[in-house]
């Protein structure tokens, strides 16, 4: 899924003149090239008029990055409490930024009930590439309580090979890291390894919530399948998925120990370091703990 581009929307890749040197075949005084840079703009999410966060994120699917954040940080129900979403261009000398640096406002109108729950539990969210819990005043507000995921009959069927499977496919998807490199990317595939929708961002959280709002938008949510991660795998990317009902989530760089608590807790199927012929199973999504290297003897179709 993908906004319908605005006139003036901000493009998700520069190009920038560089200075390369120490390439074999250069001269010492190295050479002039152009160069692709993932762009990276301020973007505010505002609900019902009242500025809520603002997160350094690339230009691109913005209507889905918002529903997805709205909904993986409980602000929302379900989708149908948006009511609607406008995205626009804000020129930097209005948004009070320097020169160049122009920013991107996503209003939301959101249901009452969500609004006044989003009033009572506001908090800083100012300007992060990706989401954690700097500024929180205490720990009771770090809002770590997992969300239970129901039981999937299905879910052995995410074995090694299934993970594997669906992370060879992401490369040819994974379009503006392919240009410009430092892009992350979410994806969705189902119980047997068929990548379906992949998102882009520079920032991992980002990329995610992307995923979920287009899921979300599709009604897809609750169908059977998993979240693939090109990052490590943080608490915060797990509370997301635990939260909107995924019950398994791989990542193709290490997971931290707080990430892996949260998918024991929240009984969410996490595999790790997924390089193929090798993946590490974390948490099994059973209930039981299962920390445990899936070998290289997995097959890649």
């Amino acid at each position: 899924m993908t906004d319908t581009p605005e006139p003036d929307a901000l493009p998700p890749l520069a190009r920038h003149a560089v200075h390369v040197f120490g390439e074999r075949g250069l001269a010492p005084e190295g050479v002039v090239r152009d160069d692709t840079l993932a762009a990276e703009v301020p973007v505010a999410l505002v609900f019902n008029g009242v500025s809520h966060a603002v997160m350094m994120a690339t230009p691109q699917d913005l209507e889905a990055f918002a529903l997805g954040f709205a909904l993986s940080e409980g602000i929302l129900d379900s989708a149908a409490d948006c009511r609607g979403i406008d995205v626009r261009t804000v020129e930097a000398l209005d948004a009070g930024l320097p020169e160049g640096m122009p920013g991107i406002e996503v209003q939301l109108e959101v249901s009452t009930r969500s609004f006044e729950r989003l009033k009572d539990r506001r908090r800083s969210l100012a300007g992060r590439t990706g989401c954690g819990v700097c500024g929180v005043e205490s720990f009771a507000g770090l809002d770590l309580s997992p969300q239970r995921v129901p039981p999937r009959d299905w879910i052995e069927r995410i074995d090694l090979a299934t993970v594997l499977r669906a992370f060879a496919a992401m490369p040819p998807r994974q379009v503006l890291n392919a240009e410009a490199g430092a892009i992350h990317a979410a994806a969705w595939a189902t119980v047997d390894g068929e990548l379906t929708d992949l998102m882009e961002d520079v920032g991992r959280h980002n990329a995610l919530d992307k995923l979920l709002g287009a899921l979300a938008r599709a009604n897809r949510l609750q169908e059977p399948g998993f979240v693939l991660m090109s990052s490590r795998g943080s608490h915060e990317l797990v509370r997301k998925c635990a939260r909107l009902g995924i019950a398994a989530m791989a990542t193709i760089s290490a997971p931290t120990a707080m990430g892996v608590r949260m998918a024991e807790l929240s009984g969410l199927r996490f595999w790790g370091l997924c390089r193929a012929p090798r993946g590490v199973l974390y948490a099994n999504g059973l209930g039981a703990p299962s920390a445990s290297t899936a070998s290289a003897t997995a097959s890649m179709p």
